[in-house]
């Protein structure tokens, strides 16, 4: 492992030792690879503040953790030859949602790392994940522009795990 001039603690060193791009990671539902993405934003998690005011205590407010927030997430990738996706979405709405009794299956999804020789280097594993939107292609005749595809998931949250 290449040394990043940190003190070899854990704590310190960057992944893979040298300090990692956020331009290369896959996304896997239940184990299986769905595919590597240009773009994923909205992995983040807020814990909201709550506030107690205490009687004769004027000083301040008591301030605890309250209720964690987890935003959706959107992958962007180019167009492939793949229906994965829009048929992950078309079994979890409309009549693929119907034809399961209104059952949602929610799904363990990840979100992984990698490095520039495809080394994982960590994961952040999405808890009960559903599709909520999938937008295609833009066509117009005057553009130049790559066919691309969007995934925007709803998810419980995520647990961020070193691999080892």
């Amino acid at each position: 492992m290449a040394s990043s001039g940190g003190t070899g603690s854990p704590a310190e060193d960057p992944l893979g030792g040298d300090i990692p791009t956020a331009n290369r990671f896959l996304f896997e539902l239940d184990g299986v690879e769905i595919g590597v993405f240009r773009e994923l934003y909205g992995l983040q998690v807020t814990v909201g503040v709550e506030e107690f005011r205490e009687g004769g205590q004027n000083g301040f407010s008591h301030r605890v953790p309250g209720r964690m927030t987890w935003p959706n997430i959107v992958f962007k990738r180019g167009v492939t030859s793949s229906n994965a996706l829009f048929e992950w979405l078309q079994k979890s709405s409309g009549e693929g949602f119907a034809s399961s009794g209104n059952k949602l299956t929610r799904s363990t999804g990840a979100v992984t790392a990698i490095d520039h020789v495809g080394t994982r280097l960590r994961a952040w594993e999405l808890i009960d994940v559903f599709p909520v939107r999938w937008k295609g292609p833009d066509f117009s005749v005057a553009s130049q522009d790559a066919l691309e595809e969007e995934l925007e998931i709803a998810h419980h949250g995520f647990r961020a795990k070193t691999q080892a």
